[in-house]
């Protein structure tokens, strides 16, 4: 009885310090954006070029391309690469280009040249097509839903800040039981491992940025050989270039940017399961020893307290000694800590209260996803993502 007592009491501690680890995260999330740069004067804007990839977006394309045409941005193009698109991607950009001149597309083909994923293949095609004068490069998503100050305002903080590579966290669309459950754990799971402060200090190695919104300065991306050298082979093109940026002495920013831009990543359980399954291994810092970690940790600190609760209730009913009252209170501190943190979360994202409670199943989700992500980067099984399957992932785990 004692071993358990002191396991509750482990298990305790490690739920208050996970808690404690998520905490920042989930004060920046809840105060917003933290901007600090006035507005540039827009004859001193500087060219951009923005570049988005886009394979099979028919659904997303047309939202995304409108609200960056609509930016009030003075000197900007738009260089739409279509990925070997299998559906009415193409069709769309090519009206919208015929609207107007600003929009250009690229076309690839559906086969990957060797060595190369997918995004990142996209992206340099980008470059090459933008044009020469673009002292500015906008990485973003076809998913994504811009603001029309959005581009004005990033280029305003970052040229305030003198920084190199500028990136945001995005409003998530939640509209599903799955998403609403799933995506809070997902992103708090990113900001535990990639502490705003740390990314953000010049002094620190540790480098993420968000590649549904990445602004970089042209000269910086020459001079880490862009897409087309380490990178190509990138499974995460966004960390992974921010880790070049900083390694070549470029100075990164990580702001919250919920108000610039939004996206819905994921539509379904299976297209959570798969988005999160290409990345959780990859993306994980040292992942040979956090993703086994993390999944620990969603069983037993995520899960098992909702499942010990009625049992120390029980015990606690039936014995009149002190074992019971403290295997209850314990217990109960374990659930409460866990729901409460969960429902700063959720409060800042707009979900109701139901999601905080039933966490303790998106934990048991979580982990599910991440075994699967393990096994397969570790097995070479390979990850697959929109018809493409990348066998070696375990070996595209940090390229910098």
């Amino acid at each position: 009885m004692k071993l358990a007592r002191w396991g509750l009491i482990i298990q305790t501690i490690g739920i208050i310090g996970a808690v404690a680890r998520s905490w920042p995260f989930t004060k920046a999330m809840r105060l917003g954006e933290n901007w600090q740069s006035p507005l540039l004067k827009l004859e001193e804007a500087p060219p951009v070029s923005i570049i988005v990839p886009a394979r099979d977006e028919a659904l997303n394309i047309e939202r995304c391309l409108r609200s960056l045409l609509a930016q009030d941005y003075p000197d900007f193009e738009i260089v739409v690469v279509d990925d070997g698109s299998q559906d009415r991607t193409p069709q769309i950009v090519e009206r919208l280009a015929a609207e107007d001149a600003r929009l250009k597309i690229v076309r690839l083909d559906d086969q990957l040249p060797l060595g190369w994923a997918g995004k990142p293949h996209a992206m340099q095609a980008g470059v090459l097509a933008a044009c020469s004068k673009s002292s500015w490069l906008l990485f973003t998503d076809a998913d994504t839903r811009h603001n029309p100050s959005a581009l004005l305002r990033a280029v305003s903080e970052t040229l305030y800040g003198k920084a190199d590579l500028f990136s945001v966290l995005s409003e998530i669309e939640m509209r599903s039981f799955w998403e609403k459950l799933l995506m809070p754990i997902a992103i708090t799971g990113i900001g535990m491992q990639y502490p705003f402060d740390e990314v953000n200090a010049p002094d620190s190695k540790l480098a993420v940025a968000n590649g549904q919104f990445l602004l970089l300065r042209r000269t910086l991306y020459d001079k880490v050989g862009g897409y087309a050298g380490k990178l190509r082979n990138s499974l995460l093109d966004d960390r992974d270039m921010a880790l070049a940026v900083k390694a070549a002495g470029g100075r990164l920013m990580l702001r919250n940017g919920r108000d610039l831009l939004s996206v819905r990543m994921y539509r379904s359980f299976a297209e959570i399961w798969a988005g999160w399954r290409k990345n959780a291994f990859v993306g994980s810092r040292a992942a040979y020893l956090t993703v086994p970690l993390s999944i620990l940790v969603c069983i037993f600190m995520g899960a098992m307290p909702f499942l010990q609760l009625p049992y120390a209730l029980l015990k606690w009913t039936t014995s009149k000694g002190k074992q019971g009252k403290v295997l209850l209170s314990l217990s109960a501190l374990q659930v409460v800590t866990t729901v409460y943190s969960r429902r700063r979360l959720d409060e800042s994202l707009g979900l109701p209260f139901q999601y905080s409670v039933l966490n303790p199943l998106g934990m048991l989700v979580f982990a599910g996803i991440l075994s699967d992500s393990m096994w397969r980067s570790l097995t070479g099984r390979g990850l697959s993502w929109k018809g493409r399957s990348y066998e070696n992932a375990a070996r595209s785990q940090q390229l910098i």
